[in-house]
């Protein structure tokens, strides 16, 4: 179970990386994509190896199964902190792309109801706590090109061409 101040991290390997996760006693509150072991373990901080924690085994195995095309869509509970309003629409608009498809950084920041604020939304992305659970690679620059990844921009398209695939739809970017 939980450590006495509640933050627990497990750590897994997935796509020849490994992934960090971390949750306190309300949720899931972060999550690395695949990388090497030393920058995934940054990740957890001053938190607690805990790989029982219940939202950490829940959340293992949904992104090991979204990694491998078998799911679209996280059921986890999460829990956002120390986020301005503006940047909470941002994560809000972003989970609400759906799975296969793609919005610009402009959509992103009408949605959060600052249409000419693309760049505040692309940081407010950048620093996604979640990214999978909140699908930032879902989101291309104005003209469609992949840019903006802060786990570069190859994990940015294996992420979309794997979607693209399960979902069955066209490459939704330019090169």
């Amino acid at each position: 179970m939980a450590p006495a101040d509640g933050h627990c991290y497990d750590l897994f390997k997935a796509w020849g990386g490994w992934v960090c996760i971390r949750a306190d006693d309300d949720g899931l509150v972060g999550l690395s994509l695949p990388a090497s072991r030393e920058r995934a373990l940054q990740q957890a901080g001053d938190a607690r190896h805990c790989p029982d924690h219940p939202v950490l085994a829940q959340a293992r195995a949904q992104v090991l199964q979204y990694l491998a095309g078998e799911r679209r869509a996280f059921d986890l509970p999460c829990h956002l902190v120390g986020l301005t309003a503006f940047q909470r629409a941002v994560l809000e608009a972003a989970a609400a792309i759906p799975y296969g498809q793609v919005r610009s950084y402009q959509w992103v920041a009408g949605q959060a109801g600052r249409p000419r604020a693309a760049r505040a939304a692309g940081q407010a992305l950048h620093r996604n706590p979640l990214p999978l659970v909140i699908p930032c690679h879902r989101v291309m620059g104005a003209a469609g090109n992949l840019v903006g990844f802060g786990s570069g921009l190859e994990m940015k398209r294996q992420l979309l061409a794997l979607e693209c695939l399960q979902a069955g739809s066209p490459r939704p970017w330019r090169e």
